[in-house]
């Protein structure tokens, strides 16, 4: 993912802080080095314990763990009912048979799914229970402003723009963080938030005001507040859409953008709010549906290149969390390759979480025996599903959903503090 009714509907989930509270390490950002288990001076490090990661993963069977990968859509406002969307894509079952079928890591919520409080929270615990291997990742894109697909319920708070008008990051993470809590008591975990695209094109049709603004310095300092926010409401956060998508003038929803800045207007525009989210210690980094010939020259988008997801996010900028795709039912992404060669390629490539396949039986299918075959690594398969498994693990998902409350949401959404908050925000 008039102009804003139309990116409710039509924007796809393009439209997941600094240190952790407690001993939980980062899951993004240049993290240090894992942490050393102590041995007793009866045992030494290669008796130790595995730690909780390693304990789950190994659990998983590879069925299981290309579940992991998958964050689909799910249509209805009900775990355990049929409805005619779901009907046609998923052969009559529910969200909840089919989060089982597939050992799904994760799922991503729409306006779509959103009635009421009570009934988002019932349905937040429904998937919850249907997922047992491993608590999912319930996530969605509010942004806010354009791109808010909570917005049925939730409190509305300006966008990046006009945030990002006010040279303030102090504003930026308390918005951040406000939206995490009122996520987290709906039994979302997960926004796929901030936007860290340097807006400098005024033509560009997708990002535009999603942006924090047009000057990479300002855009980065805001980023790493909102990111700092969502960590303090305990959410993981999503930069969005790495190398940059911040200067075309094709949405790649319905095309496949081009951009011609050289490797050094890259590090110069582009890069610094990624960098900046990275140090901050986002969970997630997005990939963007396009074409970056001085990044790699191969022709096919960032999300199935290799030389711009692990060359440069993983190797040059040193991010050690999850890549997730953007969605992958987009025009952007779908132009040289079918639906299951799509998530085979993502994966190859660096991706971790594969959002909104355009078919999942298909793309499951594909990694599947893509595994099976050799073609992707067991290895290969392994460094993602613990990626996913290490943000679970930072979220306090790994062992045990949390459940959400109807009651305690309904005093926190729209609450008068964080009402007060919105209308001051850009005073």
């Amino acid at each position: 993912m008039g102009t804003a009714a139309l990116l409710a509907i039509a924007l796809t989930a393009c439209g997941g802080g600094g240190s952790r509270a407690g001993a939980t390490p980062p899951t993004g950002g240049k993290a240090a080095a894992p942490p050393t288990r102590s041995a007793t001076p009866s045992q030494n490090p290669s008796q130790a314990q595995p730690s909780p990661v390693e304990r789950a993963l190994s659990k998983l069977s590879v069925e299981e763990k290309v579940g992991q990968l998958f964050m689909p859509v799910l249509y209805g406002t009900s775990a355990d009912t049929v409805s005619g969307e779901n009907q046609a894509r998923y052969s009559a079952q529910s969200p909840a048979k089919v989060i089982a079928k597939y050992h799904l890591g994760g799922v991503i919520l729409f306006p779509h799914n959103v009635k009421s409080i009570g009934q988002v929270v019932g349905l937040t615990n429904g998937l919850q229970r249907a997922s047992k291997e491993v608590p999912l990742l319930i996530g969605t894109d509010q942004e806010n402003g354009l791109v808010s697909r909570m917005s049925a319920l939730m409190t509305d708070f300006p966008g990046a723009a006009e945030i990002g008008a006010t040279k303030d990051p102090a504003r930026a993470r308390a918005v951040a963080k406000a939206t995490g809590v009122e996520l987290r008591a709906l039994g979302v975990n997960l926004d796929f938030a901030p936007v860290a695209d340097v807006n400098v094109n005024p033509r560009n049709p997708i990002i535009g005001r999603r942006a924090y603004g047009n000057d990479p310095k300002r855009v980065a300092t805001m980023v790493s507040a909102a990111v700092k926010g969502f960590s303090d409401a305990k959410v993981a956060a999503t930069a969005k859409h790495f190398p940059g998508h911040g200067d075309t003038t094709v949405d790649s929803h319905t095309g496949l953008p081009v951009i011609k800045h050289t490797k050094a207007e890259w590090e110069r525009i582009d890069a610094p709010p990624f960098k900046a989210a990275i140090d901050a210690g986002v969970d997630a980094v997005m990939s963007a549906h396009i074409v970056f010939p001085k990044l790699d020259p191969s022709g096919n988008p960032a999300t199935l290149s290799k030389p711009i997801l692990t060359g440069l996010l993983r190797e040059k900028l040193g991010f050690n969390g999850v890549i997730s795709t953007d969605a992958l039912n987009m025009a952007g992404v779908r132009q040289k390759y079918n639906d299951g060669e799509i998530a085979v390629r993502a994966v190859l490539a660096g991706a971790d979480l594969l959002l909104m396949p355009n078919d999942l039986p298909k793309a499951y299918q594909a990694v599947l025996t893509a595994v099976k075959s050799g073609r992707i690594s067991k290895e290969r398969l392994d460094q993602s599903v613990t990626r996913l498994l290490t943000l679970k693990q930072a979220r306090g998902l790994l062992t045990k959903a949390p459940v959400a409350s109807a009651k305690e949401a309904a005093g926190v959404l729209r609450s008068s503090a964080h009402r007060k908050l919105a209308a001051r925000v850009t005073r």
